[in-house]
């Protein structure tokens, strides 16, 4: 069974009047056209590790099937706000699984995307290892029990949003963790 041993994360921005052209550049953009995608679900693999995006991108080989978890959103709405983004959350014991997100959105800032995606995998790993914490706290309060349990180490996020074309041009926003 293949079980990736390394992660990177992109992002990229798309714009054509053509809606699938629209997602191909924000592929570009991304780096990741080249590939054959294909997404899947949330798990962080066990002792997989973070390389910068740069490395990752020079790995990948035309044609090749290269697994993702993506976050997609497009509008052809003049100056609509969208966003996507993956939300990452890391145990503290590298034998452990870990929790990777996606999240879309319409009129959310970057931030309040990326953030939403964050606390989404984090709530996911925390019910996983067990932490009690109060749902409807604040995530900057609920960030700060996850870390205080000792249990998850780490939790970060990447997000693209964009304005949508003024004059009406499909405007593609992704956001990927890519599996090697």
């Amino acid at each position: 069974m293949f079980v990736p041993t390394r992660i990177f994360f992109t992002k990229g921005v798309g714009i054509h009047k053509d809606r699938l052209a629209s997602f191909e550049l924000a592929l570009r953009k991304a780096g990741i056209e080249k590939c054959n995608l294909v997404y899947v679900s949330s798990i962080f693999p066990p002792k997989c590790k973070q390389i910068p995006s740069r490395t990752g991108l020079r790995e990948l080989q035309s044609g090749g099937i290269t697994f993702c978890v993506m976050a997609r959103n497009e509008t052809n709405e003049p100056n609509r706000l969208v966003s996507a983004a993956i939300g990452l959350a890391l145990p503290k014991d590298v034998e452990e699984y870990g929790y990777l997100s996606e999240h879309h959105a319409y009129g959310e800032t970057q931030d309040k995307t990326g953030e939403y995606a964050e606390d989404l995998a984090a709530t996911m790993l925390a019910t996983t290892l067990g932490i009690e914490f109060d749902a409807n706290a604040a995530w900057q309060e609920r960030e700060q029990t996850y870390k205080a349990s000792g249990k998850i180490i780490r939790t970060k996020h990447v997000c693209q949003s964009a304005q949508g074309d003024k004059n009406g041009l499909w405007t593609t926003v992704i956001a990927a963790a890519v599996f090697l």
